[in-house]
């Protein structure tokens, strides 16, 4: 194939354009900003975990508060009753000592209840404490999660911006080729990575390898318009004054 050589020179600088467009997808790929939020969303849902198990010891310990104080309020009642039937003095002496007995057996029990209920009610409050602390996290995770959103978003659109940039150049370079010579590179470029590079000190510019004095040779006695391929890896080779021909 033939192609005019300042035309051949000019993909080179479509061999730049799509260069960055793979660094720009790359790049999307592994975006920093990104990265953080991932981060920053598995910290905030931790915390929120972390809430609601806290949330949840609180509703337990609300209602065994709630039973013991049932429950020492109904000893209580029963303390008051036989109280007063013996205030009353209506007894006879066998009801007298049933009552003074148990009496005591309710005071002791109001007292482990009561007990109990004291031990429950200094876990509430550690727990409050903790759910407190858990909240004020996850709030702070909240605000710099929605910080690093924004950082990302912001990223996001300036690659978004040099994305539109290099494909506005890229259409128009592809204008100037014959569509032949475009299909070979395209061709190329999706096979390797590379569809055309400038060969340099007898070397090929995509794959980095220095091609034998014999190729050299061979390519340096072509007309300047046949387009030459790298015999390594295929990529469209560029000549210019640096081609060391």
């Amino acid at each position: 194939m033939n192609v005019e050589p300042p035309i051949q020179a000019k993909l080179l600088q479509l061999a730049a354009v799509d260069a960055e467009l793979t660094r720009i997808a790359h790049r999307r790929t592994v975006l920093p900003e990104q990265q953080e939020v991932a981060r920053l969303e598995a910290e905030r849902n931790a915390h929120k975990d972390a809430a609601v198990a806290v949330q949840i010891m609180l509703d337990d310990l609300d209602r065994d508060i709630r039973k013991l104080e049932g429950e020492v309020d109904a000893v209580r009642k029963r303390e008051e009753r036989d109280k007063g039937m013996l205030s009353a003095g209506t007894v006879n002496a066998k009801q007298l000592s049933e009552i003074q007995h148990e009496l005591g057996s309710l005071e002791r029990r109001r007292s482990v209840l009561e007990d109990e209920l004291l031990e429950v009610m200094e876990k509430r409050e550690a727990s409050a404490d903790d759910y407190q602390h858990a909240g004020a996290r996850l709030d702070k995770t909240e605000q710099e999660l929605a910080d690093a959103q924004t950082q990302r978003d912001e990223a996001l659109a300036d690659l978004e911006v040099a994305q539109g940039r290099c494909d506005a150049d890229r259409s128009k370079l592809i204008s100037l080729f014959p569509a032949d010579l475009l299909a070979i590179y395209d061709r190329q470029r999706g096979q390797h990575g590379v569809g055309a590079a400038l060969l340099q000190a007898r070397r090929c510019g995509a794959c980095r390898i220095e091609l034998d004095r014999g190729e050299i040779a061979r390519i340096a006695k072509t007309v300047p318009e046949l387009v030459v391929r790298c015999p390594e890896c295929g990529a469209i080779l560029v000549r210019t004054k640096e081609s060391g021909l």
